[in-house]
């Protein structure tokens, strides 16, 4: 039984590479439409990024998007609004969320990230171009 569960875990772990290198390739190929990165620093993890972070991969794997990639960064200087997230896309400004939750991320995939619509009352910074 336990080899079993050790091989599920290898193949999920071998998923997860494939998937981050797939991720990356797009990246460095330009078809990346939105980069969405999470603040990990010291206070960003202490505040619940990590979910954060997870909450993301699982709404872009949930909705199928291939344009859409996340990474992660130290703090950004907003240790009061940690957890916090910039979105980046091509020709616009930089959109940056603070104090962010798992319910919040999927207001954002569903309104910004999806429909172009920035949920103004997460903003707590835009970077303009």
């Amino acid at each position: 039984m336990e080899r079993i569960d050790g091989e599920k875990m290898k193949l999920e772990e071998l998923r997860k590479i494939r998937e981050r290198a797939q991720s990356e390739l797009r990246l460095r190929e330009g078809k990346v439409r939105i980069k969405i990165v999470v603040g990990m620093g010291t206070s960003g993890i202490a505040a619940g990024s990590r979910d954060i972070l997870k909450t993301f991969l699982e709404e872009i794997e949930k909705r199928g998007l291939t344009d859409v990639v996340v990474t992660q960064t130290g703090g950004k200087g907003f240790a009061s609004k940690e957890p916090v997230v910039e979105v980046i896309e091509k020709d616009k400004p930089t959109v940056v969320y603070g104090n962010m939750t798992s319910e919040k991320v999927k207001r954002v995939m569903t309104e910004h990230i999806i429909n172009g619509n920035i949920v103004s009352e997460y903003v707590i910074a835009v970077n303009e171009l």
